[in-house]
């Protein structure tokens, strides 16, 4: 038999994984992942998806009975050497679609080739290619719902997942001088701040199955108003999930398709699968406009007033901005890794909006911060939230955290949760405990400024005021 290498990259799972299925049929197959340091800083992890990684490709190593390999340095050198060494023909991995990686991707098969050495790239990550879904004069769809009622649910059905292949691993101890373990990665963090995230997540690929099941089971029927209260299961929790391929989007696609009979007009479902559209949008996007990750996609914000506040930023980093629904949402980014998506919203509308902080400074600490980190939904959620970016929210939608909290934290569950310092005030000031009186302030237990922040700004005043520069631009 032939040799071929499966090279994992952000598909790490072994069920739906074409790739790896092409690579199982066309020989005994040698499983790696590459730790690649040459690629741009931009495109480094963070800290928390790197944590999830560790344990993602600790699960795969052992779906794939401990035959995967472990590389870091340049991927074009170590390829070329394992082909060279192993005699291999033929290199099988799945696309990506960062502009980086399509760079990388474009040269390694140059290289690989001039050597005889062919190169498989499949579509292991979206439901749709980027140019699948394109207008009628086969420009790229800027506005999402005519991408995706017109072009997504317009073009054919997404292939149906596949089980996990039989697999003839290559048995060989061949090492090269960029073999490593997985410790020796450097994924996981070097102070102790992973806990809370540890107990939140188990990283596996039955798990995601297991979600998926009781999301369809428990909560798609109820998801479309569900999904806006943070303090409840109303969400899949899938994101992770898909984002570092140990699911993919057709399994959730078709597993939704399957248990519904077709009957995709339900309000939840419809809702949801819209979501899975706002993901192939997201992506759609950073194809097309490969700047869209640094660069506002509407050019006239190039000469907005964004302010420079390390003291407000920290702040809203670290939670401390007095203003409990932004604060509670910031907490569980910081402490699971994870925030809610009206969560999401709120705190990047105070960030861009009432602080006047350039949204990719944002950007910058979600990247850093979430497991579910994604170069393509990352870039577009900030930017539309900014009003910055295609089919965005406009610049003058301001969301106001207090109203927003009252509306979709009533009770106050979310903040009690993430600021406990606030569990004894009344639902009444939950949500604005600067409007309390001392003497129920004194009876909670709480004097502002030391048990919890006064708020750093006016939310009034801060409205007038991104009006005033939005004025300036338009």
């Amino acid at each position: 038999m032939s040799v071929t290498i499966m090279w994992f990259r952000q598909d790490l799972r072994v069920k739906d994984n074409p790739a790896l299925i092409s690579a199982a049929d066309s020989g005994k197959v040698i499983p790696i992942y590459i730790h690649d340091e040459a690629i741009p800083q931009k495109a480094v992890q963070g800290a928390a998806s790197k944590w999830w990684l560790h344990h993602a490709l600790k699960e795969l190593n052992s779906d794939l009975e401990g035959h995967l390999r472990l590389y870091r340095g340049p991927a074009q050198e170590i390829l070329l050497e394992l082909c060279d060494k192993l005699n291999v023909k033929e290199v099988f991995c799945n696309r990506m679609y960062e502009p980086w990686a399509r760079k990388r991707d474009k040269d390694i098969e140059s290289a690989l080739n001039k050597g005889d050495i062919s190169v498989n790239i499949t579509n292991g990550r979206l439901l749709w290619e980027p140019w699948q879904v394109l207008k009628e004069d086969d420009t790229p769809y800027k506005v999402f719902t005519p991408f995706y009622k017109n072009g997504c649910l317009s073009a054919p059905s997404p292939r149906l997942p596949e089980r996990k292949p039989q697999i003839q691993f290559l048995e060989s101890s061949t090492h090269i001088k960029h073999s490593c373990g997985l410790s020796e990665l450097g994924l996981l963090p070097t102070a102790n701040w992973d806990e809370g995230v540890a107990s939140k997540w188990t990283v596996t690929e039955q798990s995601a199955q297991y979600k998926l099941k009781r999301f369809i089971d428990d909560a798609i029927e109820t998801y479309d108003n569900a999904r806006d209260i943070p303090s409840i299961n109303g969400t899949s929790r899938l994101s992770p999930y898909l984002n570092s391929g140990m699911l993919s989007p057709n399994q959730v696609w078709h597993a939704i398709y399957n248990a519904c009979d077709g009957n995709t007009d339900q309000q939840g479902i419809a809702t949801f699968l819209s979501e899975l559209g706002w993901r192939e949008f997201s992506y759609s996007l950073l194809y097309h406009f490969d700047d869209i990750q640094k660069r506002n996609f509407k050019p006239k914000f190039n000469d907005f007033a964004w302010r420079q506040d390390k003291r407000a930023l920290e702040a809203w980093k670290q939670g401390k901005t007095g203003i409990p629904i932004v604060d509670a949402g910031m907490r569980e980014l910081y402490q699971t890794g994870y925030m809610h998506n009206r969560a999401r919203m709120i705190t990047a509308s105070f960030l861009v909006k009432n602080l006047l902080i350039d949204w990719r400074e944002g950007e910058r600490w979600f990247w850093d911060c979430l497991v579910d980190a994604d170069a393509a939904s990352n870039s577009a959620g900030w930017q539309w939230v900014a009003g910055t970016g295609a089919d965005a929210s406009p610049y003058f939608r301001i969301f106001n955290p207090v109203t927003q909290g009252e509306r979709f934290d009533k009770d106050g569950e979310y903040v009690k949760q993430y600021c406990p310092e606030l569990r004894a005030l009344s639902i009444k000031y939950i949500h604005k405990p600067w409007q309390a009186s001392e003497h129920v302030l004194t009876a909670a237990g709480i004097k502002l400024g030391q048990e919890y922040p006064k708020p750093i700004v006016d939310l009034k005043e801060t409205r007038q005021r991104a009006l005033d520069a939005y004025e300036c631009i338009k």
